[in-house]
């Protein structure tokens, strides 16, 4: 199938009246069970990763115009984000979709458990705009690694990356295997009435909430990775200056337009002064005195969320940053305190370069904020002490868990990505993705030579007699 275009609609980004078209030659694609053959999946992952090799420069370029994203942090977020998973699965796939021999319970002897890896079928993959070509291919790397056939739907507010996208995956792959679907709102609904055998969802919290009603009305299992704001704790046994460094590295990355980005900071009151002047010092050797001018440092995405979040900045006091520029959707990294519980800076997911830093005596107490507040998908610990890491581990509910950094933990392919809650269902990320789109079917097979009579009607032993055996018989 490589270099070839197999027959049926044009694999470009579909029109409206086009979706349930595609879907149904998909799924008749899908039947034909070429999907399932492991060594047709490796080539269609070689051939993704040449597609995005060859089109690195435009990837880059179409990144900076939606995002004004630096192409350093282009390239490391996004495209060798998405290059690594695909060398990955490529390495282990054959291993990953091996028949897995499972034990058999006494009573069914003599017999054979076994559990077969299979692909859901055709499945919807929605990205966000934040990070719109990691977040859209690093999933499309776990369906496809495991058998599926994949409609995409890329963010329509990163404009440029969603072309690209779309020509990208149309001179790659025909349309029956992989195919995007650009547009707005109603693109998205559209494909949602439509009947999936999985659907993956990037994005805010309240439109995670309508995917999975959609999704509930063809019982389509669904993967959410949302947000939340994402708690920082610094006790004060750190290194200060590195902490601040590793928390505003997470914070600044992408303009904070991170679901991951820490949200608010809470700080032991004893090194609460030390830490912020340490966050002013690593913002001003990150990008020098003038923010706006330096290289390094993106744009908000659109308007409609700029004005948003400037919104913000009269809820609280300045200690750093504030700067803003409409015409150029600017807004520098902003650390604020003296901000109330109630303020809008603690109640809504910023999803920008703003860190509200809030002082903390007991940390008894912060367990207790942090518990009555809804689970988000990172929490970062900075302290040396392994009594509180395992206290805060054990006692408070995240997604995932990073101690002494930022944001790096969703870097290594053997650690599940995903979130829990208000913050998401399911996991992706290396094995993870795989088995994030792989149905896991059971099957026993038995002999028919032997064939015991005693579980047969009538009952030829007593409920007595069959106490004593049945926790042998069933393997408990």
């Amino acid at each position: 199938m490589k270099g070839e275009r197999a027959a049926g609609p044009a694999n470009r980004a579909s029109s409206l009246p086009d979706c349930a078209s595609l879907i149904r030659d998909q799924r008749a694609f899908f039947e034909s069970r070429v999907t399932y053959a492991v060594s047709f999946r490796v080539e269609q992952l070689k051939a993704l990763q040449r597609a995005i090799e060859s089109s690195e420069r435009d990837l880059l370029d179409a990144l900076y115009t939606d995002l004004r994203k630096p192409p350093i942090e282009g390239f490391v977020s996004e495209i060798a984000f998405v290059q690594t998973d695909i060398s990955h699965a490529i390495r282990h796939l054959k291993r990953w979709t091996h028949v897995q021999r499972r034990r058999t319970p006494p009573i069914a002897w003599p017999g054979r458990s076994s559990v077969y890896p299979e692909p859901y079928g055709v499945v919807l993959i929605m990205g966000p705009w934040n990070y719109p070509f990691q977040l859209l291919f690093s999933p499309l790397v776990g369906a496809m690694a495991a058998g599926n056939c994949v409609c995409l739907k890329p963010s329509e507010f990163a404009p440029r990356t969603s072309a690209l996208i779309a020509q990208m995956v149309s001179e790659v792959f025909p349309s029956e295997y992989v195919t995007v679907f650009e547009g707005r709102r109603d693109v998205a609904e559209a494909l949602l009435r439509e009947r999936f055998d999985h659907v993956f969802f990037t994005g805010s919290t309240t439109v995670g909430r309508a995917v999975m009603e959609a999704a509930a009305q063809h019982l389509t299992p669904v993967t959410l990775e949302l947000g939340g704001k994402c708690p920082c704790i610094v006790c004060r046994d750190v290194n200060v200056e590195t902490a601040a460094r590793r928390i505003m590295w997470g914070k600044c990355l992408n303009a904070g337009q991170t679901c991951v980005a820490p949200d608010f900071v809470l700080v032991d009151r004893q090194i609460k002064d030390l830490l912020l002047a340490a966050m002013e010092r690593a913002l001003r050797r990150f990008f020098g005195e003038s923010v706006q001018s330096s290289k390094d440092f993106g744009r908000i995405v659109n308007r409609r969320h700029f004005n948003r979040l400037v919104s913000y900045l009269q809820h609280g006091r300045i200690v750093c940053g504030g700067e803003y520029n409409e015409s150029d959707l600017f807004l520098a990294p902003t650390i604020m305190t003296d901000v109330g519980p109630a303020s809008p800076l603690m109640q809504e997911e910023l999803f920008g370069p703003i860190l509200p830093v809030i002082e903390f005596a007991d940390l008894d107490e912060v367990v207790s904020m942090l518990r009555d507040r809804p689970e988000p998908l990172a929490l970062y610990l900075f302290t040396k002490d392994r009594r509180i890491q395992k206290q805060m581990i054990e006692q408070t509910v995240s997604g995932g868990v990073c101690v002494n950094d930022t944001v790096a933990h969703i870097l290594g392919k053997d650690l599940p990505f995903g979130g829990v809650g208000a913050s998401g269902m399911g996991a992706y990320r290396g094995k993870a993705g795989f088995d994030c789109f792989t149905h896991y079917k059971s099957v026993l097979r038995r002999s028919m030579l032997v064939d015991p009579t005693f579980r047969y009607p009538p009952a030829s032993v007593s409920l007595a007699a069959l106490k004593r055996v049945v926790r042998f018989l069933l393997g408990g």
